[in-house]
């Protein structure tokens, strides 16, 4: 298993959540470590060896001394050859779903699109086949960024989308797309949670807010403040007008870079009807959006989650993976702009979605169904595909 993972992102945990459901259940017999980010919080939850994706830990943090610049420098050398080292010692490396093709947030062609391509690179070189599955990808502006995910989406034995634009966005990259498919994200293969024994009643008419740490793409650091600044105006207003009219608003989040957002707008909204919530899985946000007459969400995984468990849905949408995704679900007449805000519209939108509540929950049901279907064909093909006869105790010697 190869990604950010581990790394904060409730999102590509749960990908990864999915896919080890998927090999306990059909490959019990497979020996399963992980590249990520976070390899101590992998290991911790999900039972299994992680190895630290980048030799240099401050990877993430902008440089600005020489020693960092050099250290950063020598940490592309060393991952060349860390990353080629492991790649050899497997039958195959799976990246589990994620925006691994894509620059819809702020992202720099050395850090994680040079990651990818090492992965991609060294299965072609050692015959490791690499499994692109059900990934987002998107139209890139850097031409450093979009040659690395070019290539890298070249280079991989298999690829599957979570959207049809994933796919078209590779094909207008010059990446053959004939034989791909398009399925649905990951997290529709996870089991719904149950309600927490215990736990306390959510308020009648309680409303979850999913909030992010929304700067704008990649393509657009230079209006990242003006952007931020009217997506937290907007989100605060509107939290301001649901509690003006009795409704308790349950915060959200789906990374940790969310929190400073969620403080934010407890600072402005002092009302005790508005609380956060403290998420740690995508099934801790499932029991949260389940519990809610509705949901307003930005994060792509916190609409995954509502939609999931069948709750009325309306998204901030920062990218066309979520407009993508609300109409799959046939809610695609419920999003609302994230980098413009209008908290008046956003009402209005709202209350038109909480009037078709009844409808939309079935439409969801039906979707739903639809989804868990299509990803269990998905597992059967990528088990056909991509999953050699092998023998399972050498590759366990090796790991360990």
């Amino acid at each position: 298993m190869f990604g950010l993972l581990g790394s904060g992102n409730l999102g590509n945990d749960g990908s990864l959540e999915a896919v080890l459901g998927h090999l306990r259940e059909r490959h019990p017999e497979a020996v399963v470590d992980a590249l990520c980010g976070g390899p101590e919080v992998v290991t911790a939850r999900y039972g299994i060896p992680a190895t630290r994706l980048h030799w240099y830990r401050g990877e993430y943090r902008t440089a600005s001394r020489a020693t960092s610049i050099a250290a950063k420098g020598l940490g592309k050398l060393v991952d060349a050859v860390r990353t080629a080292a492991w790649v050899r010692r497997h039958d195959v490396v799976i990246v589990p779903g994620m925006g691994v093709l894509e620059a819809t947030l702020p992202l720099r062609p050395w850090g994680f699109p040079y990651a990818l391509f090492l992965l991609c690179a060294s299965g072609r070189l050692f015959g490791t086949r690499v499994a692109l599955v059900s990934v987002g990808a998107g139209a890139i502006g850097s031409p450093a960024t979009r040659a690395l995910v070019r290539w890298s989406a070249r280079l991989a034995a298999y690829r599957s989308y979570r959207d049809p634009q994933s796919r078209r966005a590779l094909r207008a990259m010059g990446v053959d797309t004939t034989r791909d498919e398009v399925y649905p994200d990951l997290a529709f293969a996870l089991p719904t949670p149950p309600p927490t024994p215990g736990a306390p009643r959510t308020r009648p008419g309680t409303v979850c807010l999913g909030v992010m740490d929304f700067h704008g793409s990649d393509d657009e650091r230079d209006r990242a403040e003006e952007i931020h600044r009217r997506y937290l105006a907007g989100t605060t207003r509107f939290t301001r007008a649901l509690v003006e009219e009795g409704r308790p608003v349950r915060l959200l989040t789906g990374d940790g870079a969310d929190t400073a957002v969620v403080e934010a707008i407890l600072a402005a909204v002092d009302s005790p009807l508005v609380t956060a919530a403290e998420a740690g899985s995508l099934a801790d946000l499932m029991r949260e959006t389940a519990a809610a007459d509705a949901v307003v969400a930005t994060r792509y995984h916190n609409l995954v989650c509502a939609l999931k468990v069948g709750t009325p849905t309306l998204a901030l949408s920062y990218a066309a993976k979520s407009d993508a995704l609300m109409a799959r679900m046939g809610l695609d007449a419920y999003c609302h702009p994230a980098r413009a805000v209008d908290a008046d519209r956003l009402l209005t939108q709202f209350r038109e979605l909480e009037a078709a509540s009844a409808g939309l929950r079935r439409t969801l049901a039906e979707r739903n169904r639809t989804a868990v279907r299509q990803l269990e064909h998905q597992f059967t093909v990528l088990s056909t595909t991509v999953f050699p006869t092998t023998d399972h105790a050498r590759a366990l010697r090796e790991i360990r």
